[in-house]
């Protein structure tokens, strides 16, 4: 199973409501730290961050992730929202 069906599977613990993950590492070929892992972008909501800072929301996601940040992540961006906040 490859890194980001891995990250897939983890981050359902936190039992988004909607999650989005773009694979970057082509953008980052060639880059030194890019050998270690790939660079991925998270857009995930989940009910589960209502009350959090952002810091909170971020360490939710590097926990579920788990080993991955080790091995076979090199470079995380996420967006960490609750459903109200994505209602406009």
């Amino acid at each position: 199973m490859s890194a980001l069906d891995l990250l897939r599977e983890r981050l359902q613990a936190l039992e988004p409501t909607r999650l989005d993950i773009r694979d970057d590492s082509a953008r980052h070929a060639g880059h030194a730290g890019a050998a270690q892992g790939g660079h991925y972008v998270v857009g995930i909501v989940a009910p589960r961050f209502a009350g959090l800072s952002v810091m909170q929301r971020h360490r939710l996601v590097y926990d579920a992730a788990g080993d991955l940040m080790r091995h076979g992540i090199h470079a995380l961006s996420i967006s960490a929202k609750t459903p109200e906040e994505t209602q406009t």
